[in-house]
């Protein structure tokens, strides 16, 4: 389409210049250049009026970890248009461009952060990741049974902190397989102190990414390889009990703490928080991870209104321990079919809900013997995004 150009380093100015407008936010001449750096990781699309931006959205290219296995995702982020433009169609446009460029280069899926899901679901976004915050005594954390070990405070050594993180991200849906440089800019670019929990032996099991103000010690970030790492980081957030009354924490919505601490009475919170959707259809099919069942073929009708590349039927034939997969345009009738549209096949196969919980309120459609042979065949982990863009 004629009205729209990918940026450059050139637009730079003009970018972040509709960022601040549109997201109320002023940044500071260091903050610009910081953002600046991160933007050249971004592939940047505009929709231009008159020579000059009038809408934009920033691809971020990712990987993800679904089910252990790494795929290609494309983060949009930083979507927004001046005013005088809006309600013209120039963001429906420049993400159906966006699918487009994400599907070429290979990448499967896709995670946004919306200012609104209803804007977003129309074009085939579904709510994929939810964050449960706690707010807890830190008195509560006095009690917890004692690892073996010890904490150190570090600097910004990422080895330690590496190797953690891909071990606990990897027991998830959805975590960023984060490079040194997302670490460096996304992740320890806040001011904080880093706490690493290691082993009578010395091996890392856990960190905190942690600051205290105010009688609250926020937990910006937890990851652990084990139940003793987690000890051992839970005994070390009691010992500020002479700095901070209460403590804040977000965890994954499966997440159990309430039943480690001696007294469950705490405040919980569950936020809805990514949305996701499923790019291409086929290619993220034919990589899945699916637990291998020797059963007959299983048709999947799919519709995307949006990006109607992905609607028709897909079935998977189970032969010798593999999986294969045959795509028809038009609808083809095998005996085991299901129809969903492209957010509930986003939300099933990313393991954010189960097909039986989809069946149960309508929002998938087909026997109760195709729901059950589709529930054989998706792994179940939890979803969860340590991570914002």
């Amino acid at each position: 389409m004629k009205h729209i150009q990918r940026l450059t380093a050139a637009d730079y100015d003009d970018i972040f210049a509709l960022s601040q407008f549109a997201f109320q936010y002023t940044l500071s001449k260091e903050a610009l250049e910081a953002k600046k750096a991160e933007a050249a990781r971004h592939v940047i699309w505009g929709w231009i009026e008159q020579e000059k931006i009038a809408a934009k959205l920033h691809v971020i290219p990712l990987s993800s970890y679904v089910y252990g296995k790494q795929f290609q995702m494309g983060g949009i982020s930083s979507v927004a248009t001046w005013p005088e433009y809006r309600r013209q169609g120039m963001v429906k446009h420049l993400l159906k461009h966006a699918l487009t460029y994400m599907k070429n280069q290979g990448m499967t899926i896709s995670f946004l952060h919306p200012f609104s899901f209803a804007f977003y679901r129309k074009f085939g976004f579904e709510l994929a990741f939810a964050n449960k915050t706690y707010t807890i005594p830190i008195e509560y954390f006095k009690n917890v049974e004692r690892g073996h070990g010890y904490v150190r405070r570090i600097n910004n050594d990422l080895t330690p902190l590496q190797a953690i993180y891909h071990a606990y991200a990897k027991r998830f849906t959805g975590p960023i397989v984060r490079d040194d440089q997302w670490w460096r800019q996304r992740v320890l670019n806040k001011q904080g102190h880093i706490a690493v929990a290691y082993h009578m032996g010395g091996e890392a099991e856990g960190y905190l990414i942690y600051d205290v103000k105010n009688k609250q010690m926020t937990i910006q970030e937890i990851a652990y390889r084990s139940l003793n790492g987690l000890q051992l980081l839970m005994t070390f957030i009691s010992h500020h009990d002479s700095m901070a009354e209460n403590v804040q924490l977000t965890v994954p919505e499966s997440d159990q703490l309430s039943f480690i601490l001696d007294e469950p009475t705490i405040k919980q919170q569950l936020i809805p928080y990514f949305m996701a959707r499923v790019v291409d259809v086929h290619a993220f099919l034919q990589v899945y991870p699916f637990k291998q069942q020797q059963m007959k073929p299983l048709a999947l009708h799919v519709t995307d209104d949006f990006f109607p590349y992905n609607s028709g039927t897909y079935i998977l034939h189970f032969q010798r321990g593999s999986i294969d997969i045959t795509f028809a345009r038009k609808k083809q009738t095998v005996y085991s079919s299901i129809c969903l549209n492209i957010q509930a096949l986003t939300t099933i196969f990313l393991g954010y809900k189960r097909p039986s919980q989809l069946y149960n309120i309508g929002y998938i459609e087909g026997k109760k013997e195709a729901i059950h042979q589709l529930e054989q065949i998706i792994p179940d982990q939890q979803t969860f995004f340590p991570d914002f863009f």
